[in-house]
């Protein structure tokens, strides 16, 4: 099979997760996989239809090749670092969840998902001080809401330290 026959192939696959077809597109993934187990691409949509289709433990082995491996665009590294902390969180490998989601928002602080799904594996751990920091920040940068706008500078001095009176 060439490599263009590859990317027709996954191509397919991701239309079929998309078309709400999972089960469909697993089985195309995981053939896929066989004949292409150093496709990083092909790994991180094989870990992809497993989390839609509840299979986190079986996504996870996906996700770490993907990230292993060369050959991922931006945005599909981007998606596989949410995917796989996102996935550790919910077995509740929450150390892992962590280390992985601040490794993501490293690479790519401009992204507010990566810094939601870190402060919730921060909630999981304990630190708890953090998270909020994380979530007040996201919020008084992001929000449209006009009253958030109004008590920006107050949400961000606060973010800094819950704990302190103004």
């Amino acid at each position: 099979m060439s490599a263009q026959d590859k990317d027709k192939l996954l191509a397919e696959a991701v239309r079929l997760r998309v078309d709400g077809r999972p089960e469909q597109a697993r089985e195309r993934l995981l053939a896929l996989t066989s004949a292409f187990p150093e496709a990083a691409d092909v790994a991180y949509q094989t870990a992809w239809v497993h989390d839609v289709l509840g299979l986190e433990t079986e996504a996870v082995p996906y996700y770490e090749r993907g990230l292993q491996l060369p050959g991922l665009t931006r945005e599909e590294r981007r998606g596989a670092l949410l995917g796989l902390g996102s996935t550790y969180r919910v077995l509740g490998r929450y150390g892992q969840a962590v280390e992985t989601l601040r490794r993501g928002v490293s690479e790519f602080p401009e992204d507010g998902a990566l810094r939601s799904f870190l402060a919730m594996a921060l909630y999981n751990v304990n630190e708890h001080q953090e998270a909020m920091e994380i979530l007040l920040r996201l919020v008084a940068t992001t929000s449209t809401d006009p009253y958030v706008a109004r008590y920006r500078p107050a949400i961000e001095h606060y973010a800094a330290d819950l704990d302190e009176s103004m």
